[in-house]
């Protein structure tokens, strides 16, 4: 699988998706991309999921019609640490388009994107 980590992503995380190609938005000279920029290019390039701390991203973006998924983290490393099986399944088990949280709350939910009204 092909997977992106935002800006805000613990990098660290990387040594646990071993079996996937990860990338930083740093890396590929992304990292000032505005949200929708960063969607943009992402499912241009092909990548399968987004991996973000953004837990605003679904309400700040249409993200139906979408083909990358998309996967909320906590951005505290400790957060992310306790819950780095939870992150490797939700990677594994992830589809086009679903929208997924594993923030230390619960276990993750896979869910097709929810519809978000257009701001007026």
């Amino acid at each position: 699988m092909k997977v992106l980590f935002d800006q805000g992503t613990p990098a660290p995380l990387r040594r646990a998706l071993v079996d996937h190609q990860v990338d930083l938005a740093r890396e590929l000279g992304w990292h000032t991309l505005k949200n929708g920029e960063l969607l943009d290019s992402a499912e241009r390039l092909g990548y399968d999921i987004l991996v973000t701390t953004d837990q605003s991203l679904q309400y700040q973006q249409n993200l139906s019609g979408r083909r990358l998924a998309i996967l909320v983290v906590a951005a505290d490393w400790r957060h992310v640490q306790r819950q780095i099986e939870a992150i490797k399944s939700a990677v594994q088990e992830t589809r086009p388009g679903a929208y997924l949280e594993v923030l230390g709350r619960n276990e993750p939910e896979i869910e097709a994107p929810q519809e978000v009204p257009e701001p007026e």
